[in-house]
C-alpha cells in the first residue's frame, strides 16, 4: 500500500496558511542545548546505564517547550571536565504531548534526540496550531528548521502499543480566512 506523506512548515502548517493569520515558526531554532528540567511522580536512577527513568504525570521543559507524558527515559552522559551530565535522548510513552507556543504534537510515544535536534512522534500522532490540524501515523519534528513530516502509518512495522490510526492516510483541517462579499 502506498504511504502517504506531507511536509509543512510547523509553526505556519505551510506557508499557504500565513494569509489565513498562521503565526511565526515557534518550533524553529529551538535551543536544545539549555537546560532540562522535569518533574514526576517517581524517579529512578539507573547509574550504570547511564539513565533515568521518570514516571507518574511527567513534564519536561526546555527553553519554552513543554513535554508531557506518562513515562520516559533519559539517556545521558557525563560531561567533559567534570561539567555535569549531558542529555542525549529522551523516550516518553503514554499520552505524549509537546507544546510551544500556540502549537501541540500528540502521540502515543515519541523520541526526542537532543544530538540531531529531532522529535519523532509514533501512533495517532496529531499536530494542530490554533485552529489547523493534521492527522496521521508518525510525525517528524526538525527544531532546527522547524519543518515537520506527517506520514500515514507508523514506523516500525506495528510497534507494541503503537498503532497508526489513521488507515495509513494523512488527514487536516486548514482554516480559511473570512473573506467580504
Amino acid at each position: 500500500m502506498k504511504r502517504s506523506r506531507i511536509l509543512l512548515s510547523t509553526g505556519a502548517l505551510g506557508a499557504a496558511l500565513l494569509y489565513a493569520g498562521a503565526g511565526a515558526q515557534v518550533l524553529k531554532n529551538h535551543d536544545s542545548n539549555a537546560p532540562v528540567n522535569f518533574t514526576a511522580d517517581r524517579i529512578e536512577v539507573q547509574d550504570r546505564a547511564d539513565r533515568v527513568v521518570v514516571s507518574g504525570n511527567v513534564e519536561v521543559t526546555q527553553a519554552g517547550m513543554k513535554l508531557n507524558a506518562a513515562r520516559m527515559t533519559v539517556a545521558y552522559r557525563n560531561g567533559a571536565g567534570g561539567s555535569g551530565v549531558e542529555v542525549d535522548r529522551i523516550d516518553a510513552s503514554g499520552n505524549v504531548v509537546v507544546t510551544k507556543g500556540n502549537e501541540t504534537a500528540r502521540g502515543n510515544v515519541a523520541i526526542y534526540d537532543l544530538n540531531s535536534r529531532l522529535i519523532t512522534m509514533l501512533g495517532n500522532v496529531t499536530l494542530t496550531q490554533g485552529a489547523n490540524r493534521l492527522t496521521g501515523g508518525r510525525l517528524v519534528i526538525d527544531l532546527t528548521s522547524g519543518r515537520s513530516t506527517v506520514d500515514g502509518r507508523a514506523s516500525g512495522g506495528g510497534a507494541p502499543g503503537v498503532s497508526g490510526g489513521s488507515g495509513g492516510r494523512v488527514s487536516g483541517t486548514f482554516t480559511v480566512p473570512q473573506r467580504k462579499n
